[in-house]
């Protein structure tokens, strides 16, 4: 976990140790909540139904709308220090006045819930797309049912790592060098334009880890039950028990390799992950729109992604229906790519030769409405106006 522990070292040094270990005790909650999904409630390979994923979908969304109230309790009360010495956008008229864009003082709790609330509510709907990309990866590699939870579950554990790392470079670069919201806003705008006008590959066998993955590591066409790796040469067979139950059989004798080969699950695996950096790329930059703190930041993001492999069996199967995602999610996008260009650019504009202005704030209600009004407008659409059939897809 050594990204999570990078992310320590951006909490502001005049915090003292306490804020230090507000990260430490949310990264053991995390950790905690990883280890019982794994060892207790899918110990078993097996498909995870639409009943099943609605009610965790249910349980991980109202968990993350719920941590608004600790953000609530812990700003306002300053637990562990938080509130305190903490980053923020400075006011117009202090930026104006030849104040920095970003300085450190006091967040009150209110203020502090709504960063995270907009906050987990933009990096969710960011998520939705990432949806999309992950159901074709598994439908290219034909990955059983059964087998797409433990694929999720790693997938979803390496990207805490990666974005813990992200987040914590990103913080620190705002903090130092404030123009970098100059770039990321940028980024932004320049990702929703691509999404818009731009069709991706929609063959992941052409993506350049998979090929690079299968010329560093044998390969085999099969999959060896839920494992990563094996040291099959043949495709194992399978006997079914009168109660429903499907073993697998033991391997026949002289056919193991003395050499492990990654299996179609790890090739699978390796994409997801991709996947999810391609997507952090995009989602971090548009949650430091919204804050500069890197325990919001950090907090908003990890809970939108810890409901992801829920959401993902809930949504696979209907979300080509919902046509006007895609639309919403670019709008979104493009929103927050304004609003950090709006924060970022006034103070600079003497570098091209234009008079210096104030930073134009959008606060943070406005934001939500926006955000949740886009997201609203777009499931209402796709239902009134469903696509018609021989319509292409996603």
């Amino acid at each position: 976990m050594t990204s999570p522990l990078a992310l320590l070292a951006a909490a502001p040094a005049s915090a003292g140790s306490d804020h230090v270990w507000a990260y430490v005790g949310f990264i053991a909650l995390v950790i905690g909540f990883l280890v019982l999904d794994l060892t207790v409630l899918h110990r078993d390979a097996h498909e995870v139904k639409m009943k099943e994923a609605l009610g965790w979908s249910v349980f991980w969304l109202t968990l993350g709308v719920a941590f608004s109230g600790v953000v609530y309790y812990a700003y306002e009360h300053h637990w562990l220090a938080l509130g305190l010495e903490t980053a923020k956008y400075n006011t117009r008229e202090a930026v104006a006045a030849g104040g920095a864009l970003i300085v450190t003082g006091e967040v009150t709790g209110a203020e502090a819930a709504k960063q995270y609330l907009v906050g987990y509510v933009v990096e969710k709907s960011l998520a939705m797309d990432n949806i999309f990309v992950i159901a074709l990866v598994f439908a290219y590699f034909a990955v059983p049912a059964k087998y797409q939870h433990r694929v999720l579950f790693w997938g979803i554990l390496g990207a805490l790592i990666m974005r813990g790392g992200m987040i914590a470079l990103g913080a620190g670069l705002i903090l130092k060098y404030q123009w970098i919201l100059i770039v990321f806003g940028g980024f932004l705008l320049l990702t929703a334009v691509k999404m818009a006008v731009i069709k991706g590959n929609d063959d992941p066998s052409q993506n350049f880890a998979v090929k690079l993955a299968k010329r560093l590591f044998r390969s085999v066409d099969f999959f060896d039950g839920q494992h990563f790796f094996t040291k099959r040469t043949k495709r194992p067979t399978y006997t079914r028990y009168p109660d429903g139950r499907e073993v697998m059989d033991p391997a026949p004798e002289g056919t193991l390799s003395a050499k492990w080969a990654v299996t179609p699950l790890f090739l699978t695996l390796v994409l997801v992950e991709i996947t999810d950096l391609v997507f952090a790329v995009d989602s971090i930059p548009a949650i430091f729109a919204i804050t500069p703190d890197p325990f919001i930041v950090f907090t908003s993001n990890i809970f939108a992604i810890l409901g992801l492999r829920a959401l993902y069996f809930c949504l696979a199967s209907l979300i080509a229906r919902f046509r006007f995602l895609k639309p919403a999610l670019i709008l979104i996008l493009a929103f927050v790519g304004v609003k950090l260009l709006l924060l970022s650019v006034p103070p600079y504009l003497p570098v091209i030769g234009m008079e210096a202005s104030s930073p134009i704030k959008i606060d943070t209600v406005t934001s939500m409405v926006v955000v949740l009004g886009t997201l609203a407008v777009a499931t209402v659409l796709s239902i009134v106006l469903p696509k018609r059939e021989g319509t292409p897809g996603h």
